[in-house]
């Protein structure tokens, strides 16, 4: 059996059986909605739930010797709806068993390529799901592991490869005309309070010239920074001038207990220039101490020039220990002195004031890399400089006719750079009809794109936008407790974020360490049960603790799929932990296994509680009345759903049946 897309119109079913050609059956939704049922009851599969209102292909393979692979080829064809200005593509690999879910066994994977034109009217793809990974055409480097996506083009075709993904994968392909750019919104709706929102901006197929930059590298040379910190921090330097264009000017600075420059101004990009700025890197030593202060002060003292975009990459290992070594007056200077400049942080290894290094990134529209000792320095600063080559776009900001944006990330003014969409997060108060604006400035003068969407009022679709959304709120809510200490206000909201959508917090208790391991010690001895450790808590943890912290918020705020948030929050290297086996996810709840029974996390053991048995009429009708029912009751026969006043426990002690009573029950308190 193969669920068709909504709207799917089947061609065929190949599948050659001792040379003969084997059809399939098709038939109507509700047909096939009946067949699902009879197929629930009689294997108690509830993961079928899943698919009702589906299409159904059936067809029967038999037989199957011992060892033996049949190759089963559906055609059929659908059309792409649109999302804004783009083109949606969703595919999903069928069902799946109960018992995997149940067993937490890998699911099954999927693995598809995707082609489309070659032309300037569409845009590069891009997946909410899972990570695209560019490569040349024939090339083949391995992913992460859940999911290796490919980009490439020739001649008139572009092709994007999936390989290995869990779960269902949606892309989107903007689609631009020469003076526009590509606006699309994927809305998700629970219906219990503002939706959530991912809005993603393509700009116009004829992109103006790039802004000439102004980028300064600051490379902490002191003492700790020797052996192999300083060879990578060399050519880091080296990777970061390959990246500059004739129209781009760069400083170096390097500091240890003195701050010294490369020049005392910019210098143009030239050949000549920046072979000499190599030389000089070569000549750098790692002695002294850490004027992070002195250095900082140097790079803000040239003056900003109008018309060029003026960069600053800060890396250092270590607290400051020469000079002002309060970090919140050098914060507070900082701020005072940066002006338009942007400022990208990298701090290396534990030994750090991780709270100064994420604020100076947050504060100067930049971001905060966090390496660990092992890890490669070059590599860090490459993949940021690479990223921040021909800004084409700065001081972008958008705007909402007919709705409002809420607890949008990021939040201020972002900048685009050449091959980069913009990709924003926010809660939305209102629905219906509404006017999407972006608004920026180009080296040709001001821009502006609109384009008119829908904000629903209420739907299930696209559960992965609430979860990308909670996931970049907690690492904001994190690196804001680590700033000012916290407040009641903000451990209840990272508490709930935790608690409703199963991310790994300091105050969630989803991470497990394996048996054999040891958890991280706090001072006097006593464990840590759980990796994330911020604000008052985290002044009293040790420094490894604060840096992994510090790092995980940060990957946190940078996450725009659903593989980067779940590898935020995932695997740690520092503690072993995973997300256990006890917690699972169903469309937009989130269930922690209690005492044999998947209990959503929002439930709080108060209310009224409706027991239904499983795979009865009343378990049947519940999710022709409730839809949303369908994901959360496929985790298994014993579960626990909390609604807006009452719960719902699927239990074999629960009723068959459900009276006019209990149908008013939940119409009144669902």
């Amino acid at each position: 059996m193969f669920p068709l897309p909504k709207g799917a119109a089947f061609q065929d079913l190949k599948l050659s059986i001792n040379g003969e050609m084997v059809a399939g059956e098709t038939m109507s939704a509700d047909r096939a909605r009946q067949i699902y049922e009879e197929i629930v009851r009689r294997q108690r599969d509830p993961a079928l739930l899943e698919w009702m209102g589906y299409g159904l292909l059936r067809a029967r393979i038999f037989p199957i010797a011992p060892g033996e692979q049949k190759k089963v080829v559906v055609r059929f064809q659908t059309v792409a709806p649109r999302e804004g200005d783009a083109l949606r593509v969703d595919y999903f690999r069928g069902m799946r068993t109960n018992q995997q879910r149940l067993n937490q066994e890998p699911e099954g994977r999927t693995s598809f390529v995707l082609t489309y034109p070659n032309d300037p009217m569409y845009g590069t793809a891009y997946s909410p799901t899972h990570s695209i990974f560019e490569q040349r055409y024939g090339s083949d480097d391995s992913s992460d592991g859940t999911a290796s996506f490919v980009s490439s083009y020739r001649g008139s075709t572009r092709r994007v490869e999936v390989r290995d993904a869990r779960g269902e994968v949606t892309l989107l392909i903007p689609i631009r005309r020469s003076t526009s750019a590509a606006i699309s919104l994927l809305a998700n709706a629970p219906g219990n309070g503002d939706g959530f929102a991912l809005i993603t901006l393509s700009p116009p197929a004829v992109r103006p010239r790039p802004v000439p930059r102004d980028v300064t590298f600051v490379i902490d040379v002191s003492g700790s920074m020797s052996g192999q910190k300083i060879e990578q921090a060399r050519a880091a330097g080296k990777q970061l001038l390959g990246t500059l264009s004739p129209m781009d000017r760069f400083r170096l600075i390097d500091f240890s207990s003195d701050v010294r420059t490369f020049r005392d101004n910019y210098s143009s990009a030239t050949r000549e220039n920046i072979r000499a700025a190599e030389r000089y890197l070569d000549q750098l030593d790692a002695q002294g101490s850490t004027n992070i202060s002195g250095a900082l002060d140097e790079a803000l003292s040239t003056p900003v020039q109008a018309g060029r975009l003026p960069i600053i990459l800060f890396l250092t290992d270590g607290q400051p220990t020469v000079g002002e070594r309060d970090a919140s007056v050098i914060g507070s200077n900082v701020a005072k002195q940066r002006g338009s400049r942007r400022l990208f942080t990298f701090g290396v290894g534990a030994d750090l004031n991780v709270s100064l290094i994420e604020q100076l990134a947050l504060e100067g529209r930049g971001t905060a890399s966090f390496v660990r000792p092992e890890e490669s320095v070059e590599r860090a600063v490459g993949i940021v400089a690479s990223r921040l080559t021909s800004p084409l776009v700065t001081d972008v900001r958008v705007h909402a006719d007919g709705v409002r944006l809420l607890k949008m990330h990021p939040s201020g003014p972002v900048d685009i750079f050449a091959g980069e969409d913009l990709v924003l997060l926010a809660r939305y108060d209102g629905s219906g009809d509404a006017v999407l604006r972006f608004d920026g400035q180009t080296t040709n003068g001001p821009v502006s794109w609109s384009t008119r969407v829908n904000f629903p009022d209420r739907s299930r679709e696209n559960p992965f936008v609430a979860r990308l959304w909670a996931t970049q709120r907690v690492g904001y809510l994190s690196a804001e407790k680590r700033k000012h200490g916290g407040s009641q206000e903000i451990d209840d909201e990272i508490r709930d974020l935790g608690d409703r959508f199963g991310i790994p917090t300091e105050f969630s208790s989803y991470l497990v360490v394996e048996p054999g391991m040891n958890r991280p010690m706090l001072g006097g001895g006593r464990q840590l049960d759980n990796v994330v450790v911020t604000g008052a808590a985290a002044t009293r943890a040790p420094a490894a603790v604060q840096f992994e912290a510090a790092k995980s918020a940060s990957a946190q705020r940078s996450a725009t799929n659903l593989s980067a948030a779940d590898a935020a929050v995932g695997v740690s290297e520092f503690s072993g932990g995973r997300i256990s086996g006890r917690v699972t996810r169903a469309g937009n709840v989130t269930f922690v296994l209690r005492d044999s029974v998947w209990t959503d996390v929002r439930y709080k053991q108060t209310g009224t509680v409706l027991r239904v048995k499983p795979f009865s009429d009343a378990y049947f009708k519940l999710t022709e009345m409730l839809p949303d029912l369908r994901e959360p009751f496929s985790v298994g026969e014993r579960a626990i759903v909390a609604g807006r006043n009452m719960a719902i426990e699927l239990t074999p002690s629960g009723v068959e049946k459900l009276t006019d009573r209990d149908v008013a029950l939940i119409r009144n308190n669902w």
